[in-house]
């Protein structure tokens, strides 16, 4: 991934934005000893935390910022199908599995590989049963499950 364009202080540590001119490219999820980084010269990356500022001040906020997402057919249609779960809701690797004609393995695979979480947001997919899954590739508690702990709690949300 390319260098930060800009860091966004929040709640569970900083949100690191790559952009290019036309899209954001990436966002990362930093531990809070990362400074905030203001946008310099680039509009998108500007865009990307006004619109973060407003999701982590308002939950239902709704994303429009211009993505570039890269991945395998399968992956675009994974992330696809995650952009369609409103805020608030959740669903399972399975339910998502089946509305796209997938597994849950491969779906779980999709979700640790999602480039712009949050935009695309993976922490509305759990585990069957109630269980937070993983996210961003993490499988263990610590700092990445804590985040999607925070991002569903924000929301709202009540696990499947």
């Amino acid at each position: 991934m390319a260098p930060f364009q800009a860091c966004l202080r929040a709640p569970f540590g900083t949100i690191g934005i790559s952009a290019s001119d036309t899209h954001v490219t990436g966002i990362r999820y930093l531990s809070p000893e990362v400074p905030a980084l203001a946008p310099k010269k680039n509009t998108i990356a500007f865009l990307a935390c006004v619109q973060l500022q407003a999701y982590l001040e308002d939950p239902a906020f709704e994303f429009d910022m211009p993505l570039r997402l890269s991945g395998t057919h399968h992956q675009l249609a994974v992330w696809e199908a995650m952009r369609a779960i409103p805020a608030g809701e959740t669903r399972t690797y399975g339910e998502l599995a089946q509305s796209i004609g997938s597994s849950a393995r491969a779906v779980g695979g999709a979700c640790g590989a999602n480039p712009i979480p949050i935009v695309v947001p993976c922490h509305r997919v759990v585990g069957a049963g109630g269980s937070l899954g993983g996210f961003m590739g993490a499988r263990e508690e610590g700092f990445e499950l804590s985040i999607k702990r925070w991002l569903l709690a924000h929301e709202g949300a009540r696990r499947a």
